[in-house]
């Protein structure tokens, strides 16, 4: 009788092994935002000294130009509208078949 007592009490609970997993898993879903945080350059929108440029859905009707400046941040959604005015010509700009563009100023007398 006493030994059959014994082995009952060094039963475990048969649910401990569930909160364990549940902590691996928050740890993993922890490291997987910081690593997603890390690639999509969050970093740079999180430091209030640094300065972004960010293009959403490029060449398409809805797209958004996100410019962070230190910490301001502005939205420019693209129009129909055409810009016209006074002005003179500063350079060119090339795309090249890369899809880069590349601008090169004008000399400084505007010719």
């Amino acid at each position: 009788m006493r030994r059959r007592r014994l082995i009952l009490d060094d039963e475990e609970d048969p649910l401990s092994g569930v909160a364990n997993l549940f902590d691996a898993a928050m740890v993993f879903a922890v490291a997987l935002l910081v690593a997603l945080v890390m690639s999509a350059s969050v970093p740079e929108l999180l430091n209030p000294k640094a300065n972004l440029t960010v293009v959403k859905n490029p060449g398409q009707d809805n797209m958004q130009v996100i410019i962070k400046k230190g910490q301001e941040i502005k939205v420019l959604n693209m129009t129909e509208e055409v810009a016209s005015g006074q002005g003179r010509r500063l350079g060119t700009a090339y795309r090249l078949a890369t899809g880069e563009v590349i601008y090169v100023p004008d000399n400084e007398s505007g010719l």
